[in-house]
């Protein structure tokens, strides 16, 4: 896997800051479930009828089947993982913040560089609910 040099170094903003994940800038390269806009927004993760504990630990799991993913960070509320895109090297940051007042995971994904993600970081989040519903299985 290729190193992009303007991005290999992470972002000061990451990590949990009064229970919530970080905002998405202003540029259409990210989404959060924590956004106060349309544009960032994305529905957070429902458990269903898991705990905090078998929703984070299936998470790990589907991103660990994932190429070109490094999780980070991984505790028992919080998931810090690292996408990598294989040709060029640039890193999207991933995270998941379980809510056990909302009874929800947050999540944020979003790119370190650029305007525009075209839509990638909204994408991948999608894909990884289904993947947690059982849909499907990480290229």
């Amino acid at each position: 896997m290729m190193t992009n040099p303007l991005t290999r170094k992470r972002p000061s903003n990451l990590g949990v800051h009064h229970g919530r994940l970080a905002g998405c800038s202003a540029s259409s390269n990210g989404v959060c479930s924590q956004a106060d806009d349309n544009a960032h927004y994305v529905a957070p993760i429902d458990p269903g009828n898991r705990s905090q504990h078998e929703l984070m630990s299936r998470l790990r799991i589907a991103i660990e089947g994932c190429e070109d993913v490094e999780i980070v960070t991984m505790q028992d509320d919080y998931l810090h993982a690292e996408c990598h895109s294989p040709l060029l090297g640039f890193v999207d940051d991933l995270e998941f913040l379980w809510s056990d007042e909302e009874r929800v995971c947050h999540v944020r994904s979003a790119s370190r560089l650029g305007v525009t993600d075209l839509g990638k970081n909204r994408a991948r989040v999608e894909k990884l609910r289904m993947l947690l519903d059982g849909w499907g299985f990480c290229d």
